[in-house]
């Protein structure tokens, strides 16, 4: 056995070879999977996006502003920017109570209440439109007592703002709640101790805790209530000049033949996802940078 192994040399640059073909077999996989990635995303989303701003911009400048200066659309607008402007103050408190319960309390059906928070997440927003139609709907649940009151829910705004609200409900409570859990209670406690109030100390020492999280649960809300179609349709009634918020716009104008407007509309929802993917990408360093802190 050990004449063998001594009429072997061992060389270490035999193995040299070998080495540079794994090498090099890893770096063509690495650019195919790249390359595959970035032609899936030019199909998907670079393609398409390219095209509606050329759509939008077909005719030139000046019919692009005249179709953003039509009344539908601008009444489009603003109904879409009046249900942002009431859901998104509901979902910060909601979120900020629901996050505080959560992080700061162990309690039974604690692990049932954050299942619920995740409920719009699952439910496709279609069925979440359905829902509120059964339950406020002529023939639901509380459909009686509204008509009998002369209240009107569904095919009008409030049901537009119910649908938006669930439909964007856990989005602040799900990014404050591992914010607070990492930043835990010491502070807080240590406040009280000093003779701070409950407000006191949510405003002085819990709120710039949560800042970065809180502003980005805000934008990921704001996007989603200007950009929510599925479920506003369903309860909407999509009436042009009543209960069409931005993204129906879009869809009955293409319907109706009218492509420019359509895609002139598209282009104000993209610059919006646009300004979103900014604001967040500015919130992520932020919180990047006081976590290296």
């Amino acid at each position: 056995m050990n004449s063998n192994l001594a009429g072997k040399s061992f060389n270490p640059e035999s193995k040299t070879p070998q080495v540079s073909s794994i090498e090099k077999e890893k770096s063509w996989v690495k650019v195919a999977l790249i390359g595959v990635a970035i032609a899936y995303l030019a199909v998907i989303l670079f393609i398409p996006a390219i095209n509606v701003f050329v759509q939008a911009f077909k005719g030139g400048v000046g019919p692009f502003i005249q179709n953003l200066t039509e009344p539908n659309f601008l009444h489009a607008v603003k109904l879409t920017i009046l249900i942002a402007l009431i859901v998104v103050p509901l979902n910060v408190v909601f979120g900020l109570c629901a996050a505080w319960v959560v992080a700061r309390h162990r309690f039974r059906g604690r692990t049932f209440l954050i299942s619920l928070l995740d409920i719009p997440f699952a439910v496709s927003p279609v069925v979440a439109g359905l829902m509120i139609v059964l339950l406020y709907g002529r023939n639901g649940w509380f459909g009686p007592l509204l008509a009998a009151a002369n209240i009107k829910i569904i095919f009008a705004t409030p049901a537009m703002i119910l649908a938006s609200a669930f439909i964007t409900m856990p989005f602040v409570a799900r990014e404050v709640i591992p914010v607070l859990e990492e930043a835990g209670s010491d502070q807080e406690e240590a406040a009280k101790t000093l003779g701070a109030n409950d407000w006191q100390i949510f405003w002085r020492v819990t709120l710039p805790n949560i800042r970065w999280g809180l502003l980005y649960g805000v934008i990921l809300t704001n996007a989603r209530v200007m950009g929510e179609f599925g479920a506003v349709s369903v309860v909407s009634g999509n009436i042009a000049g009543k209960t069409q918020t931005l993204p129906l716009f879009v869809e009955e104008a293409y319907k109706q033949y009218q492509t420019q407007a359509s895609f002139s509309a598209a282009v104000l929802l993209g610059a919006l996802a646009l300004v979103t993917l900014v604001l967040k990408e500015i919130l992520e360093r932020k919180t990047r940078i006081k976590d290296v802190e």
